[in-house]
């Protein structure tokens, strides 16, 4: 399967007194790309609604390797690193599209939890989605 970028332009709220995107916007933006990466695979937020799952973040880091500025257009590019019975790992990279400069990396790390908020095996109760995700590592 092949997944598209998840793109989208900086906007002026983004930017510090600096004029460049405050550093807290990646993180964000990690997140936006892991829902559009979900929804391309058609197990987007409206599955995890449905299906009353919570996906918590264990673990994130970033990497700024460049600088990004208002109204630039950025590529995410999210991989699945790792998927096991209960744990899910992304990779990120933040590209400009315009100049192709790598502005970040990153990786984050959840689970999946029940509307009890008890940490489930996606493997056993989705082992759809479980392979899917194991086919697009």
């Amino acid at each position: 399967m092949k997944l598209k970028p998840y793109t989208r332009k900086t906007f002026f709220y983004e930017t510090d007194q600096m004029g460049i995107i405050h550093h807290s916007n990646y993180i964000r933006w990690f997140e936006e790309a892991r829902f559009d990466l979900l929804e391309q695979i058609g197990y987007g937020s409206d599955f995890l609604e449905r299906e009353k799952l919570g996906s918590p973040v264990l673990n994130v880091n970033c990497q700024y390797k460049a600088m990004t500025r208002f109204n630039e257009e950025i590529a995410i590019q999210v991989v699945v690193r790792e998927c096991s019975k209960a744990k899910l790992t992304f990779s990120y990279q933040v590209v400009g599209t315009q100049d192709q400069v790598v502005r970040a990396t990153g990786e984050s790390s959840h689970c999946f939890l029940n509307e009890a908020g008890k940490i489930i095996s996606i493997q056993r109760q989705f082992p759809e989605l479980y392979q899917l995700l194991n086919e697009i590592i």
